[in-house]
């Protein structure tokens, strides 16, 4: 058998046409790349904003990153900065949205609109949390990681702290109101596994952590409940009982309570009276 062996001259011929189809493909990346090229600033803006108008927020996020690039201190430059950041936010890009945000605010810590910036990079972040879906009673949010959770409430709290005249504070507070529930329901959450486990100490540090953090949070007579079980089940009877005195003071009524008697759920220990 004729074993087939490229000549020399084949060989280059290979090797060329293989160069060509390259230059061919990066002539192609570059026709898109240059898609916006010889396009003013002015005219690719009013494009973003017809895009925004519509709500077609890929056409948006295109043109927006494109003026980004290409006039970086151009006249519409910032605003262009904002609108990406609600563009992102509005395609569902909460990444996108809040790295945005953090880099406005970064560059223009005085503007007049960094309040606006902060309010979206938070909103971001509730909607990262998934929200949505313990409004229509689908999952029970506070049972599942709060990084995001715990993100919005950062960032609505700066917002209240350093722009209490804004139009978006009222709103930022309430949030803060629900998403302060929400994270001392899931270190109740974890408190319970730990009196379940046995790690009745650990319990008590995440009640007194409610307590300390979150004061205002109706979890926090749940918090004060989970301290008189975990002190129970150290056999602290006394230290229970004092925080006890503390329960029926807040809370007389807690489930957990007969009268001035408290029953612990999970610990095997006899019910404490006050």
């Amino acid at each position: 058998m004729r074993v087939f062996r490229p000549t020399a001259r084949l060989a280059a011929l290979m090797l060329a046409s293989s160069l060509l189809v390259g230059c061919a493909s990066n002539g192609a990346t570059q026709e898109e790349d240059d898609e916006f090229a010889g396009v003013a600033e002015r005219e690719l803006y009013e494009e973003a904003r017809g895009s925004l108008e519509r709500r077609n927020f890929t056409a948006a996020i295109t043109r927006l990153e494109a003026l980004d690039t290409r006039y970086p201190f151009g006249n519409h430059a910032e605003q262009a900065q904002l609108e990406l950041i609600y563009a992102y936010h509005e395609s569902g890009d909460w990444e996108a949205s809040r790295a945005a945000a953090s880099r406005f605010i970064r560059l223009h810590p005085s503007h007049p609109q960094a309040d606006y910036a902060l309010y979206l990079r938070g909103l971001s972040s509730w909607q990262a949390g998934r929200f949505s879906l313990e409004r229509l009673k689908l999952i029970d949010i506070s049972k599942r990681d709060l990084g995001a959770s715990r993100d919005a409430y950062t960032d609505f709290s700066e917002l209240v702290r350093l722009y209490p005249s804004s139009q978006y504070a009222p709103d930022a507070q309430q949030r803060i109101v629900y998403l302060r529930n929400l994270i001392s329901r899931h270190e109740l959450h974890v408190a319970d596994y730990y009196l379940r486990r046995g790690a009745y100490l650990a319990a008590v540090e995440r009640g007194r952590w409610v307590i300390e953090n979150y004061p205002e949070a109706e979890a926090s007579r749940d918090a004060l409940a989970v301290m008189v079980e975990g002190y129970l089940g150290l056999e602290m009877r006394d230290r229970a009982r004092e925080v006890l005195e503390v329960l029926i003071d807040n809370a007389p009524r807690h489930d957990q309570l007969r009268g001035r008697t408290f029953e612990p759920r999970h610990v095997s220990a006899q019910s404490l009276s006050a």
